[in-house]
């Protein structure tokens, strides 16, 4: 039953539900207009040295997310009853010998339809520098295995994540990279979100902080080597404005070579009982097998552009955003479970990306016609 003074309450309330109304499109309206403004403008700012991102860059980005996160789900699919049938150890070679014969491929190319732009240095002085991010690799990939001897691979892959914040440090300390307190911030986020979407609940966590000391200390070793190899990649791709495709194919002479080595030296320790690697180097390889070369020989290529073309921090949101894309599909068709933790996870790592990339300014909107509604 409705009270006596009903409807002098409704019409003392609708001047103030006008209002509330009234007041909510305007957030509305604004709140569109500053996504449109966003989306319409490029992200980030030149003057402290941090990249501009444009369409190029975000599509480019993009897809090396994509392929980046489905390198470790087309490795899972090339298994056979839980185990590779063929020498892991040739992927990576004919990824990088792919990868060279695209830039060859490339360049000839270039030299053709726009030849200023295809400027060759041939110094050995220069091409030495391409050498020395695949010793990097190589004694990562060796600290790699030694940590994993001392802790567990989900201990191992939260402490890759202190590469983040490495990458900015080492960008600050060598490239002379300014980096604003918000984009530290940033950088902290992304590395927290990324190590929450990692985190397992209950006991099954409790390794964490269980292994031995040194195990803790070569992994720290490890996220450093790997954020100085792409903050050195980025500082050779950047010292000079020769071709993309001739500094590729520089620095992927020296990947083919550091590869095959590696398989030489693995017969080496085998005694070659089973022949040289050469003769066997398409065993139990199939299609799979195949999209896992052809889909990391491409990654290989998207990186090469963004450390000529943009810096090491995106390489890291890429990579990052992969992991988190990567669980992401494996709970909506491989049955894992979502937790709170990767929600948490990739809530942290979108602000992470929207705070180091969107300038400050255009975050505050400042200025007269950008006011919050009163």
């Amino acid at each position: 039953m409705c009270p006596p003074n009903a409807g002098a309450m409704c019409r003392a309330w609708r001047p103030l539900l006008y209002h509330f109304a009234v007041s909510h499109d305007r957030c509305f309206e604004w709140a569109f207009r500053k996504w449109a403004r966003l989306l319409k403008s490029d992200l980030g700012a030149d003057a402290s040295g941090m990249v501009r991102l444009n369409g190029k860059t975000i599509l480019v980005a993009s897809v090396l997310t994509i392929t980046t996160s489905s390198q470790g789900l087309l490795t899972s699919a090339s298994k056979h009853d839980g185990s590779y049938r063929y020498n892991f150890a040739t992927v990576p070679f004919l990824a990088e010998l792919l990868k060279l014969v695209i830039s060859s491929a490339l360049l000839q190319r270039q030299k053709r339809v726009n030849p200023d732009a295809a400027k060759v240095t041939r110094q050995w002085r220069t091409s030495l520098l391409y050498l020395v991010p695949s010793i990097i690799y190589w004694l990562h990939n060796n600290v790699q295995f030694v940590t994993l001897r001392y802790v567990d691979p989900a201990t191992y892959q939260i402490m890759g994540n202190l590469k983040i914040v490495t990458t900015g440090l080492l960008l600050w300390l060598c490239l002379r990279r300014q980096l604003s307190a918000l984009q530290w911030m940033a950088l902290a986020l992304l590395m927290i979100g990324a190590t929450v979407s990692q985190l397992k609940t209950g006991c099954e966590g409790s390794s964490l902080f269980s292994a031995p000391v040194t195990g803790y200390v070569f992994g720290v070793v490890s996220a450093f080597l790997s954020a100085m190899a792409a903050v050195y990649t980025e500082w050779v791709m950047k010292r000079n404005n020769d071709s993309l495709y001739w500094q590729n194919i520089q620095l992927y002479t020296f990947g083919v070579a550091f590869n095959a080595l590696g398989l030489v030296l693995g017969d080496l320790r085998a005694g070659f009982g089973s022949g040289l690697w050469l003769f066997r180097l398409f065993k139990g390889y199939d299609w799979v097998t195949v999209m896992v070369v052809a889909n990391l020989a491409f990654s290989g290529l998207l990186v090469s552009w963004v450390m000529k073309f943009a810096d090491s921090i995106l390489k890291v949101y890429a990579t990052s955003m992969a992991m988190l894309v990567t669980t992401v599909v494996s709970v909506l068709f491989f049955a894992l479970q979502p937790s709170l933790q990767l929600l948490l996870g990739i809530v942290t790592a979108c602000i992470s990306l929207v705070l180091y990339y969107v300038s400050p300014a255009l975050l505050l909107e400042t200025g007269k016609a950008q006011r919050l509604p009163k």
